[in-house]
Protein backbone atom coordinates (compact mmCIF):
# COMPACT_ATOMS: atom_id res chain seq x y z
CA UNK A 1 0.00 0.00 0.00
CA UNK A 2 1.04 3.33 -0.63
CA UNK A 3 1.68 6.08 2.10
CA UNK A 4 -1.36 8.76 1.65
CA UNK A 5 -2.80 11.13 3.53
CA UNK A 6 -6.52 10.92 6.55
CA UNK A 7 -8.30 13.68 6.70
CA UNK A 8 -12.21 13.64 8.52
CA UNK A 9 -14.41 15.96 7.54
CA UNK A 10 -17.04 18.29 9.58
CA UNK A 11 -19.60 18.87 7.27
CA UNK A 12 -21.42 17.63 3.65
CA UNK A 13 -20.12 21.75 2.49
CA UNK A 14 -16.67 19.94 2.86
CA UNK A 15 -16.60 16.97 0.99
CA UNK A 16 -16.97 18.83 -2.51
CA UNK A 17 -13.39 20.43 -1.95
CA UNK A 18 -11.78 17.58 -0.17
CA UNK A 19 -12.05 15.51 -2.13
CA UNK A 20 -10.28 16.45 -6.08
CA UNK A 21 -7.76 14.44 -7.90
CA UNK A 22 -5.83 12.14 -5.90
CA UNK A 23 -8.46 11.74 -3.58
CA UNK A 24 -11.31 9.13 -1.93
CA UNK A 25 -14.10 9.08 0.15
CA UNK A 26 -14.21 6.50 2.97
CA UNK A 27 -16.77 5.38 5.22
CA UNK A 28 -16.22 1.45 6.12
CA UNK A 29 -13.60 1.14 3.93
CA UNK A 30 -14.16 -2.93 2.97
CA UNK A 31 -13.56 -2.20 -0.71
CA UNK A 32 -11.13 0.81 -0.55
CA UNK A 33 -8.53 -0.35 1.69
CA UNK A 34 -8.31 -3.80 -0.17
CA UNK A 35 -7.91 -2.06 -3.18
CA UNK A 36 -5.27 0.12 -2.04
CA UNK A 37 -3.43 -3.14 -0.59
CA UNK A 38 -3.36 -4.33 -4.27
CA UNK A 39 -2.77 -1.04 -5.43
CA UNK A 40 -5.51 -1.06 -7.92
CA UNK A 41 -6.39 2.39 -6.13
CA UNK A 42 -3.53 4.74 -4.97
CA UNK A 43 -5.10 7.44 -3.37
CA UNK A 44 -2.68 10.19 -1.88
CA UNK A 45 -6.03 11.65 0.35
CA UNK A 46 -8.74 9.49 2.12
CA UNK A 47 -11.38 11.32 3.48
CA UNK A 48 -13.41 10.16 5.70
CA UNK A 49 -17.25 10.91 5.96
CA UNK A 50 -18.22 8.94 8.91
CA UNK A 51 -19.17 12.28 10.69
CA UNK A 52 -21.24 13.69 8.24
CA UNK A 53 -25.46 13.74 8.62
CA UNK A 54 -25.88 10.14 6.46
CA UNK A 55 -27.55 7.91 9.15
CA UNK A 56 -31.37 6.61 9.87
CA UNK A 57 -33.85 4.37 8.46
CA UNK A 58 -37.21 5.78 8.54
CA UNK A 59 -40.62 4.80 6.78
CA UNK A 60 -42.50 7.50 5.66
CA UNK A 61 -45.76 8.08 4.15
CA UNK A 62 -43.64 7.79 0.49
CA UNK A 63 -41.10 5.03 1.52
CA UNK A 64 -38.70 3.87 2.64
CA UNK A 65 -35.62 6.69 3.35
CA UNK A 66 -32.00 4.83 4.39
CA UNK A 67 -28.85 7.40 5.21
CA UNK A 68 -26.25 5.98 2.99
CA UNK A 69 -23.71 5.84 6.19
CA UNK A 70 -26.08 3.11 7.74
CA UNK A 71 -24.32 -0.61 8.35
CA UNK A 72 -25.70 -2.92 5.99
CA UNK A 73 -26.08 -5.20 9.41
CA UNK A 74 -28.53 -2.45 10.58
CA UNK A 75 -30.29 -2.08 7.62
CA UNK A 76 -30.69 -6.43 6.84
CA UNK A 77 -32.45 -6.79 10.35
CA UNK A 78 -34.25 -3.33 10.81
CA UNK A 79 -38.44 -4.49 11.46
CA UNK A 80 -39.61 -1.60 8.58
CA UNK A 81 -36.95 -3.25 6.00
CA UNK A 82 -38.29 -6.77 7.23
CA UNK A 83 -41.64 -5.99 6.89
CA UNK A 84 -42.08 -3.88 4.02
CA UNK A 85 -39.62 -4.83 1.89
CA UNK A 86 -37.92 -8.46 2.61
CA UNK A 87 -35.86 -8.28 -0.44
CA UNK A 88 -33.84 -5.94 0.71
CA UNK A 89 -33.04 -7.40 4.10
CA UNK A 90 -32.60 -10.89 1.82
CA UNK A 91 -29.99 -9.44 -0.37
CA UNK A 92 -28.12 -7.93 2.76
CA UNK A 93 -28.05 -11.28 4.78
CA UNK A 94 -27.05 -13.01 1.32
CA UNK A 95 -23.77 -10.72 0.73
CA UNK A 96 -20.23 -10.88 1.82
CA UNK A 97 -20.40 -11.98 5.80
CA UNK A 98 -21.56 -10.82 8.97
CA UNK A 99 -17.97 -9.39 10.07
CA UNK A 100 -18.15 -7.36 6.34
CA UNK A 101 -21.96 -6.35 7.13
CA UNK A 102 -20.83 -4.79 10.03
CA UNK A 103 -18.35 -2.74 8.75
CA UNK A 104 -19.97 -1.93 5.19
CA UNK A 105 -21.72 1.32 4.74
CA UNK A 106 -25.20 1.02 2.45
CA UNK A 107 -23.55 4.09 0.05
CA UNK A 108 -20.22 1.69 0.20
CA UNK A 109 -22.03 -1.26 -0.88
CA UNK A 110 -23.29 0.76 -4.11
CA UNK A 111 -20.01 2.21 -5.16
CA UNK A 112 -18.03 -1.53 -4.60
CA UNK A 113 -15.71 -2.28 -7.22
CA UNK A 114 -15.80 -5.65 -9.76
CA UNK A 115 -14.49 -8.89 -8.10
CA UNK A 116 -12.97 -9.62 -11.74
CA UNK A 117 -9.68 -10.83 -10.96
CA UNK A 118 -8.20 -8.92 -13.98
CA UNK A 119 -9.24 -5.93 -12.61
CA UNK A 120 -7.67 -6.90 -9.12
CA UNK A 121 -4.01 -8.24 -10.92
CA UNK A 122 -2.17 -4.79 -11.62
CA UNK A 123 0.10 -7.36 -13.53
CA UNK A 124 -2.83 -8.03 -16.35
CA UNK A 125 -4.28 -5.54 -18.92
CA UNK A 126 -7.37 -4.56 -17.64
CA UNK A 127 -9.64 -1.02 -19.52
CA UNK A 128 -11.37 -0.84 -16.02
CA UNK A 129 -8.16 -0.52 -14.44
CA UNK A 130 -6.43 1.33 -16.99
CA UNK A 131 -8.44 2.63 -20.27
CA UNK A 132 -6.97 1.86 -23.46
CA UNK A 133 -4.82 -1.57 -22.24
CA UNK A 134 -7.67 -4.40 -22.89
CA UNK A 135 -9.57 -6.51 -21.72
CA UNK A 136 -7.84 -9.44 -20.53
CA UNK A 137 -11.17 -11.88 -19.08
CA UNK A 138 -12.74 -12.03 -23.07
CA UNK A 139 -10.04 -14.58 -23.73
CA UNK A 140 -9.45 -15.79 -20.18
CA UNK A 141 -11.05 -17.22 -17.36
CA UNK A 142 -14.69 -15.77 -17.34
CA UNK A 143 -16.44 -18.28 -15.64
CA UNK A 144 -18.25 -15.31 -13.17
CA UNK A 145 -18.44 -12.59 -15.74
CA UNK A 146 -21.21 -11.03 -17.40
CA UNK A 147 -23.57 -11.90 -20.48
CA UNK A 148 -25.80 -8.72 -20.67
CA UNK A 149 -24.72 -5.26 -21.08
CA UNK A 150 -21.05 -6.24 -22.33
CA UNK A 151 -18.71 -4.63 -24.78
CA UNK A 152 -15.39 -5.47 -26.79
CA UNK A 153 -13.45 -3.25 -24.00
CA UNK A 154 -15.13 -4.79 -20.62
CA UNK A 155 -17.38 -8.15 -19.98
CA UNK A 156 -16.64 -7.39 -15.69
CA UNK A 157 -20.13 -8.10 -13.74
CA UNK A 158 -21.36 -6.00 -11.13
CA UNK A 159 -20.96 -7.56 -7.63
CA UNK A 160 -23.81 -6.01 -5.46
CA UNK A 161 -27.02 -7.94 -3.75
CA UNK A 162 -28.22 -5.15 -2.52
CA UNK A 163 -28.17 -2.75 -5.57
CA UNK A 164 -29.96 -5.44 -7.56
CA UNK A 165 -32.84 -5.67 -5.12
CA UNK A 166 -32.96 -1.43 -4.97
CA UNK A 167 -33.06 -1.29 -9.19
CA UNK A 168 -36.03 -3.74 -8.91
CA UNK A 169 -38.18 -1.52 -6.57
CA UNK A 170 -37.13 1.52 -8.40
CA UNK A 171 -35.02 3.18 -5.75
CA UNK A 172 -33.58 6.37 -6.70
CA UNK A 173 -31.01 7.88 -4.63
CA UNK A 174 -29.81 11.38 -3.21
CA UNK A 175 -26.76 12.89 -4.44
CA UNK A 176 -24.77 16.16 -3.01
CA UNK A 177 -22.15 17.55 -3.96
CA UNK A 178 -20.96 20.91 -2.06
CA UNK A 179 -24.71 22.88 -1.12
CA UNK A 180 -25.76 21.23 -4.77
CA UNK A 181 -28.07 17.96 -4.71
CA UNK A 182 -29.77 16.04 -7.32
CA UNK A 183 -32.29 12.74 -7.15
CA UNK A 184 -31.57 9.98 -9.69
CA UNK A 185 -33.02 6.89 -10.16
CA UNK A 186 -30.23 4.10 -9.24
CA UNK A 187 -30.53 2.25 -12.29
CA UNK A 188 -29.60 5.41 -14.57
CA UNK A 189 -26.88 5.83 -12.23
CA UNK A 190 -25.33 2.71 -12.98
CA UNK A 191 -23.54 2.65 -16.61
CA UNK A 192 -23.01 0.18 -18.97
CA UNK A 193 -19.17 -0.64 -19.80
CA UNK A 194 -19.09 0.55 -23.68
CA UNK A 195 -15.76 1.59 -25.17
CA UNK A 196 -15.52 3.65 -21.48
CA UNK A 197 -15.52 1.12 -18.84
CA UNK A 198 -13.40 2.87 -16.47
CA UNK A 199 -16.63 5.15 -15.63
CA UNK A 200 -18.87 2.91 -14.33
CA UNK A 201 -21.60 5.52 -12.54
CA UNK A 202 -23.03 8.73 -12.84
CA UNK A 203 -20.75 10.53 -9.65
CA UNK A 204 -18.86 13.65 -10.46
CA UNK A 205 -15.76 15.02 -8.26
CA UNK A 206 -17.36 15.75 -4.76
CA UNK A 207 -20.27 13.81 -5.28
CA UNK A 208 -21.22 11.72 -2.14
CA UNK A 209 -24.47 9.39 -1.88
CA UNK A 210 -26.23 10.67 0.98
CA UNK A 211 -29.12 8.87 1.11
CA UNK A 212 -31.27 6.09 -0.46
CA UNK A 213 -35.35 6.13 -1.41
CA UNK A 214 -37.32 3.12 -1.56
CA UNK A 215 -40.78 4.28 -3.10
CA UNK A 216 -43.97 3.24 -1.50
CA UNK A 217 -45.03 -0.55 -2.91
CA UNK A 218 -47.49 -1.69 -0.43
CA UNK A 219 -47.18 -5.42 -2.75
CA UNK A 220 -43.62 -5.43 -2.08
CA UNK A 221 -44.42 -7.28 1.24
CA UNK A 222 -44.66 -10.11 -1.04
CA UNK A 223 -40.92 -9.96 -2.24
CA UNK A 224 -37.83 -11.94 -2.48
CA UNK A 225 -33.79 -12.56 -3.17
CA UNK A 226 -32.95 -15.79 -4.96
CA UNK A 227 -29.11 -16.02 -5.49
CA UNK A 228 -27.70 -18.89 -6.83
CA UNK A 229 -23.78 -19.51 -5.88
CA UNK A 230 -20.83 -22.04 -5.72
CA UNK A 231 -21.12 -22.04 -1.95
CA UNK A 232 -23.85 -21.08 0.74
CA UNK A 233 -21.80 -18.18 2.35
CA UNK A 234 -19.37 -15.02 1.62
CA UNK A 235 -19.76 -16.01 -2.29
CA UNK A 236 -20.36 -13.73 -5.25
CA UNK A 237 -23.65 -14.43 -6.95
CA UNK A 238 -23.45 -16.65 -10.69
CA UNK A 239 -26.86 -15.72 -10.79
CA UNK A 240 -29.63 -13.64 -8.78
CA UNK A 241 -32.73 -12.64 -9.06
CA UNK A 242 -34.81 -9.90 -6.93
CA UNK A 243 -38.57 -10.30 -7.37
CA UNK A 244 -41.70 -8.47 -6.17
CA UNK A 245 -45.21 -10.04 -7.05
CA UNK A 246 -48.77 -8.70 -6.32
CA UNK A 247 -50.95 -11.17 -7.33
CA UNK A 248 -55.01 -11.35 -7.53
CA UNK A 249 -56.05 -15.21 -6.25
CA UNK A 250 -53.26 -16.76 -9.69
CA UNK A 251 -53.29 -13.50 -11.48
CA UNK A 252 -50.23 -11.23 -11.61
CA UNK A 253 -51.44 -7.66 -11.10
CA UNK A 254 -47.75 -6.58 -11.51
CA UNK A 255 -44.24 -7.57 -11.18
CA UNK A 256 -41.18 -6.35 -10.43
CA UNK A 257 -37.78 -8.15 -11.37
CA UNK A 258 -33.76 -7.66 -11.94
CA UNK A 259 -31.31 -9.76 -12.04
CA UNK A 260 -27.84 -10.09 -10.82
CA UNK A 261 -24.02 -12.32 -11.45
CA UNK A 262 -24.96 -11.32 -15.44
CA UNK A 263 -24.97 -8.01 -15.78
CA UNK A 264 -22.42 -5.25 -16.19
CA UNK A 265 -25.01 -3.16 -14.09
CA UNK A 266 -27.61 -4.63 -11.89
CA UNK A 267 -30.19 -5.65 -14.62
CA UNK A 268 -33.56 -4.62 -14.88
CA UNK A 269 -36.02 -6.96 -17.10
CA UNK A 270 -39.34 -4.89 -17.74
CA UNK A 271 -40.03 -6.73 -20.92
CA UNK A 272 -40.01 -9.93 -18.50
CA UNK A 273 -42.70 -8.09 -16.02
CA UNK A 274 -44.88 -6.81 -18.28
CA UNK A 275 -45.05 -10.28 -20.06
CA UNK A 276 -46.32 -11.40 -16.92
CA UNK A 277 -49.02 -8.58 -15.95
CA UNK A 278 -52.26 -10.33 -16.71
CA UNK A 279 -50.91 -13.81 -16.73
CA UNK A 280 -52.19 -16.61 -14.38
CA UNK A 281 -49.53 -17.64 -12.02
CA UNK A 282 -48.23 -20.90 -13.92
CA UNK A 283 -44.83 -22.23 -14.18
CA UNK A 284 -45.37 -22.50 -18.03
CA UNK A 285 -46.09 -18.73 -18.66
CA UNK A 286 -43.45 -17.72 -15.98
CA UNK A 287 -40.71 -20.29 -18.19
CA UNK A 288 -42.12 -18.01 -21.12
CA UNK A 289 -42.11 -14.92 -19.86
CA UNK A 290 -37.92 -15.57 -18.83
CA UNK A 291 -36.67 -15.88 -22.05
CA UNK A 292 -36.85 -12.19 -22.30
CA UNK A 293 -34.26 -11.99 -20.08
CA UNK A 294 -31.51 -12.88 -22.25
CA UNK A 295 -32.25 -10.90 -25.36
CA UNK A 296 -29.12 -9.76 -26.43
CA UNK A 297 -26.76 -11.77 -24.03
CA UNK A 298 -23.51 -12.18 -25.23
CA UNK A 299 -21.61 -15.22 -23.43
CA UNK A 300 -18.32 -15.65 -23.40
CA UNK A 301 -16.15 -19.25 -23.52
CA UNK A 302 -16.85 -20.55 -20.06
CA UNK A 303 -20.39 -18.54 -19.15
CA UNK A 304 -22.63 -19.90 -21.12
CA UNK A 305 -24.69 -21.66 -18.73
CA UNK A 306 -25.62 -18.55 -17.52
CA UNK A 307 -28.35 -18.24 -19.75
CA UNK A 308 -30.13 -20.80 -18.95
CA UNK A 309 -29.51 -20.35 -15.01
CA UNK A 310 -30.86 -16.73 -14.92
CA UNK A 311 -33.68 -17.73 -16.67
CA UNK A 312 -34.17 -21.11 -14.16
CA UNK A 313 -33.34 -18.74 -10.84
CA UNK A 314 -36.12 -15.95 -12.21
CA UNK A 315 -38.96 -18.90 -12.95
CA UNK A 316 -38.16 -20.66 -9.59
CA UNK A 317 -37.93 -17.12 -7.37
CA UNK A 318 -41.25 -16.58 -8.50
CA UNK A 319 -42.76 -20.22 -8.25
CA UNK A 320 -41.07 -19.60 -4.59
CA UNK A 321 -42.64 -15.93 -3.97
CA UNK A 322 -46.22 -17.55 -5.25
CA UNK A 323 -46.68 -20.62 -3.28
CA UNK A 324 -45.99 -22.82 -6.32
CA UNK A 325 -42.54 -24.43 -4.87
Amino acid sequence: MRPFVYESLSSSQQAASRCGPGSAFIAGGTTIIDLMKLEVMTPSRLVDVNALPMSGIEMREDGLRIGALEKMSAVAIHPEVIAHYPVISEALLKSASGQIRNMASIGGNLLQRTRCGYFRDVNTPCNKREPGSGCSAIDGENRMHAILGTSPSCIATHTSDLAVALVALDTSIRIQNGTEERLMKLDDFYLAPGYTPDRENQLRPGDLITEIRVPKLPWAKRSAYLKIRDRDSYEFALTSAAVALDIDGDKIRDVRIAVGGVGTKPWNLPKVSQALIGKSLKQEALVEAAKLAVEGAHPSKHNGFKVDLVQRTIVRALMNLGGLA
